[in-house]
């Protein structure tokens, strides 16, 4: 299987803890990105909670998520999506939701 380098910013502290964790897991930071990455592809979520103290939606607030998600589809590929693509994932989304 090919390889690609992903690369994500983080704060250093925060880098070091979680490198010195992963050693105590007898794993480097790179062997946990993939098991996590791995577990959010079988799982089709990520695989805890997240959620925001934000109570009220406002219109800044919605603005500033769709653009996030804007960015993570292109950066994806998802962007690339066909409507009939879109539309099997919406059902499946709901179908989910059903459970």
């Amino acid at each position: 299987m090919a390889q690609a380098t992903f690369s994500v910013r983080m704060d250093e502290v925060l880098k070091k803890q979680f490198d010195a964790l992963c050693q105590e897991f007898g794993m480097n930071a790179s062997t946990a990105i993939n098991v996590f990455a791995r577990a959010v592809v079988r799982e089709r979520k990520i695989p805890f909670e997240i959620s925001s103290p934000e109570s009220e939606i406002t219109r800044a607030g919605a603005m500033q998520a769709f653009m996030t998600l804007r960015a993570q589809a292109r950066d994806s590929g998802a962007a690339g999506m066909s409507l009939d693509e879109i539309n099997r994932e919406i059902a499946l989304a709901r179908a989910e939701a059903e459970v």
